[in-house]
């Protein structure tokens, strides 16, 4: 389990491609120190195991499952990647419980300054929109941030300056893509809606219309 709070800004320094997926080696001094074979780091959001380290860096393997789903398999030597390692008890809940599952990826499509600021519009598609409110959490790239906006097939969150300063969120470009997590907590919430729906007919709309939800 992850908090989405972004602990260092990593470097792929190797990446050996094989049938059955890819082997990273990225440099992270900082989460090197603290992390040991079999532990589980998030990079970029996903979820990995740390299969050996040496000299402040840190090798994963990747499937192919893994690489289709998300961001990584489009990963090049001296990119950057945002890690985290796992959340140890006892440490603070700095953002929302992610899970380091990617649901799907989403495409940059603006990037609007707003004061010091800078609003990002992900693009996700509709089937995944029902996950998403305005307020409510989502992790992209890993990174925890709150939904400003919610449009049709996309959803809109702030970058604050330190944001995109120490995540990989600071110089993504229209166009590219990025990793989306949705908050566990709706998705679970869907599942369960869907169960009591099967036995009472309780649905969303239902729920829309007696003020439950938005």
């Amino acid at each position: 389990m992850f908090t989405g709070i972004v602990k260092e800004l990593g470097e792929v320094e190797r990446i050996e491609v094989s049938a059955d997926g890819a082997r990273l080696a990225i440099r992270a001094p900082e989460i090197s120190a603290r992390v040991q074979v079999g532990d589980s780091v998030a990079i970029n959001g996903v979820c990995l195991t740390v299969i050996r380290k040496e000299d402040g860096r840190l090798w994963f393997d990747a499937v192919q499952e893994t690489l289709r789903r998300s961001n990584l398999g489009r990963l090049k030597t001296g990119d950057r990647v945002n890690l985290e390692d796992a959340l140890r008890v006892g440490e603070a809940m700095g953002g929302h419980f992610v899970q380091g599952h990617v649901d799907t990826t989403g495409t940059v499509q603006r990037l609007v300054p707003q004061g010091n600021a800078v609003v990002m519009t992900v693009h996700v598609g509709e089937e995944w929109m029902r996950y998403v409110v305005p307020k409510g959490s989502v992790a992209v790239d890993g990174v925890s941030l709150t939904v400003v906006d919610v449009g049709a097939s996309d959803f809109s969150i702030w970058l604050i300056p330190h944001t995109r300063a120490v995540t990989t969120l600071g110089f993504r470009q229209v166009g590219d893509e990025v990793n989306v997590e949705f908050d566990m907590l709706a998705k679970y919430i869907e599942k369960l809606l869907q169960a009591r729906q099967s036995r009472s007919g309780v649905d969303m709309e239902m729920l829309r219309r007696a003020g439950f939800v938005e």
